[in-house]
């Protein structure tokens, strides 16, 4: 990767990383899947008005939209409402790039180096090390719908390395137009017309925020990058840039949340960053040290 890209995608990661102190303050009066709907309404309206549909097949659209959006993010909020912290649902949804890499290879015929599975195995060891630290059935329940979310990233990213010349905003745009209505009749059917009350009068200035970092920030500029940076290189080498969102996460959860920096959370999150730098410099280093 040339030096802009990486800063590029370092730019993207930090931002997702520090949504997750959002997504934590928004959830104090939103929904989840409320939440969610809401995040992929604006991200949608007004700028589907003045950006043609990517010219891809509607399957191919509605599948992004599906699990890049709205399967996804319902189980990452829904999780982090069952009471993982947002320092460690950041960490957690990053298996993302071991599932990406997985399908891949199953899908796309992909071979990743051995440094590339060294360096997941390495990070790999950082999710272990936070697995056995949860307390309590709701964060279990919590950790494991976070991983789930990540297995439907993953799906997206392999979508993503299916689509050609296609534009980045209209694509997520498009995608969040088609992932709205499956969550909002979602949320109506799970949470309830009495909960949409609810939040109409207790929501504050807060929760206006906190969906609007989601909506642009977030995923007009976040996943229109991304999108960008997963077809112009192989899965393996972008997919573990993601590792990088917790560090960010932590580190923000701590600093804006005061979310306790345990030891464990320090080292799990230094196994993943290191498994991440091995992942990208690996090769290097053993040629070097040949």
């Amino acid at each position: 990767m040339n030096p802009a890209d990486i800063l590029t995608a370092i730019a993207v990661v930090g931002i997702w990383g520090l949504n997750f102190v959002v997504i934590k303050v928004g959830l104090q009066d939103l929904p989840p899947i409320l939440f969610t709907a809401l995040r992929f309404l604006f991200a949608a309206f007004p700028l589907v008005f003045f950006v043609r549909r990517p010219t891809i097949p509607w399957t191919l659209l509605a599948g992004y939209g599906l699990f890049q959006f709205a399967v996804q993010f319902t189980l990452l909020f829904s999780g982090m409402k069952l009471g993982l912290s947002a320092g460690l649902a950041s960490l957690v949804i990053q298996l993302q790039a071991f599932f990406t890499i997985g399908l891949a290879i199953l899908l796309l015929g992909e071979r990743p180096r051995a440094t590339q599975w060294i360096g997941a195995l390495i990070a790999l060891a950082g999710m272990l090390l936070v697995a056995m630290h949860l307390e309590g059935h709701a964060t279990v329940l919590g950790f494991l719908l976070v991983i789930a979310g990540g297995l439907s990233w993953a799906m997206a990213n392999i979508l993503t390395k299916k689509m050609h010349d296609v534009r980045p905003v209209p694509l997520v745009v498009w995608g969040s137009l088609l992932a709205t209505p499956p969550l909002l009749c979602a949320s109506l059917l799970i949470e309830g017309p009495a909960v949409w009350m609810q939040t109409l009068h207790h929501a504050g200035w807060l929760s206006v925020g906190a969906v609007l970092f989601q909506s642009y920030p977030n995923t007009i500029l976040g996943f229109g990058v991304w999108s960008i940076l997963m077809r112009k290189y192989p899965t393996a080498t972008i997919a573990p840039f993601t590792l990088l969102v917790p560090v960010f996460g932590m580190l923000s959860a701590t600093l804006l949340l005061d979310e306790p920096l345990q030891w464990w959370k320090i080292v799990a999150g230094v196994l993943v960053l290191g498994g991440l730098a091995f992942n990208q410099f690996g090769g290097r280093l053993l040629r070097f040290v040949r």
